[in-house]
């Protein structure tokens, strides 16, 4: 693993540190994601609930750390994005971003907080051009990825013979690039694709994209969605009789949040990649045992997991470097390992990639399911070295 800190940088920290070490920090958060929409139940409030646990397990305040909360609907929406983006930053004094589900709206946040020089961490987001062509120096990518996904479950579906795909993709960058690094996996696995059609963002009826994807004749149909997409195309699906027919559908992004929406009887059997599931050891069932009660009774998705664990790594920054400056933050953030109880140990690449182990889950049946959110079987962990692109292979400008 390469250190990113320049000798010159890790006097810059220690000189920080000990100009600050008496004085109290401020740091204002800004939880910029869906409120409203069809992702507010994987982000939303949840992502503020989140970051707030992760403020209050820090011990912000008796450390000396003053942190100020403030959050925003995006609506999906990259000019709604930038707009609050640039008042937050230009007006507000807001020091860091997180979450910002929607590829399209975090590409353009993306590029507000490189030119501001302000820190993003993205965990709503899924391009993984956030690390590749679009990666910044201000920007840390911690849940989860296309490239990720489409390794996970794509690659699983071909192994057990799910050869030949048809793509149901959202037409947006996120889709897009779903499609694209799923694609890429099928094909080097020795699979094909058959088809694409992209629907509407948001959409609503995919009666006819789902017909076309059935008569393609294709074993597996890639659903390139997420949130209530998928959870629409899943439930129309099972009307039209698709995988009683004899096609699988693979949900390339699918939250516990979904399969609680769907209900088991049209979920069971989905495989699916996730970056974390609230009943996979102690410290996740404490955590979301804690958040669920925050939370209206609602587990937290990887997304929300994501934000938890990247504000804690953040404020350990401040925290060692006593002040909230950009740089120097970003450099201890890189320098340090990441360890928090969602996640565990994992480092965080030149590229602005987090790294950490995935997991391969499939949907319980109805009976084999203990109540509600007891959702999913562990079918393969993914090590953290094979469950993200190469760092040489993401054509990123701050990787020589």
């Amino acid at each position: 693993m390469r250190k990113t800190t320049t000798t010159a940088a890790i006097a810059l920290l220690a000189g920080l540190a000990a100009g600050a070490a008496t004085a109290e920090i401020s740091v204002k958060i800004g939880v910029l994601n869906d409120r409203s929409g069809l992702y507010a139940d994987l982000t939303g409030e949840g992502s503020v609930i989140a970051t707030r646990m992760a403020i209050e397990d820090f011990g912000a305040a008796e450390r000396g750390i003053s942190v100020e909360v403030v959050s925003a609907d995006h609506q999906n929406r990259p000019d709604v994005a930038s707009t609050v983006t640039r008042q937050w930053i230009d007006v507000d004094g807001v020091d860091v971003i997180v979450d910002v589900p929607t590829s399209s709206a975090a590409l353009a946040v993306n590029d507000i907080v490189r030119e501001r020089q302000k820190i993003f961490l993205v965990s709503g987001a899924a391009t993984s051009d956030l690390t590749g062509p679009a990666c910044s120096p201000y920007t840390v990518h911690w849940t989860y990825d296309t490239w990720s996904l489409a390794n996970g479950t794509g690659r699983a579906m071909v192994e057990v013979g799910g050869d030949t795909w048809f793509f149901l993709t959202a037409d947006y960058a996120f889709g897009h690039a779903l499609e694209r690094d799923t694609s890429a996996v099928v094909e080097e696995t020795g699979g094909q694709v058959l088809g694409v059609v992209r629907h509407p963002f948001p959409g609503q009826d995919f009666s006819s994209f789902l017909l076309q994807a059935q008569a393609s004749g294709a074993k597996v149909i890639g659903l390139a969605n997420a949130g209530g997409d998928t959870v629409n195309s899943i439930m129309q699906a099972a009307e039209f009789g698709i995988v009683q027919a004899g096609q699988s559908l693979a949900g390339l992004l699918v939250f516990i949040t979904d399969v609680d929406a769907l209900g088991l009887d049209d979920a069971q059997g989905l495989v699916l990649t996730e970056a974390f599931y609230w009943d996979l050891n102690d410290d996740t069932r404490a955590f979301s045992q804690r958040f669920a009660e925050l939370g209206n009774g609602n587990m937290p998705t990887m997304i929300h997991a994501g934000v938890y664990a990247s504000v804690l790594h953040y404020l350990k920054a401040v925290e060692a470097v006593g002040s909230a400056d950009s740089d120097a933050v970003m450099a201890m953030m890189k320098e340090m390992e990441t360890d928090d109880p969602l996640f565990g140990q994992g480092v965080i690449r030149t590229d602005g990639r987090k790294v950490h182990d995935m997991y391969l889950f499939r949907v319980k049946s109805p009976d084999e399911s203990t109540g509600r959110w007891d959702y999913y079987e562990l079918l393969n962990t993914i090590p953290a070295e094979v469950a993200f692109r190469p760092i040489e292979d993401g054509n990123c400008p701050l990787v020589q």
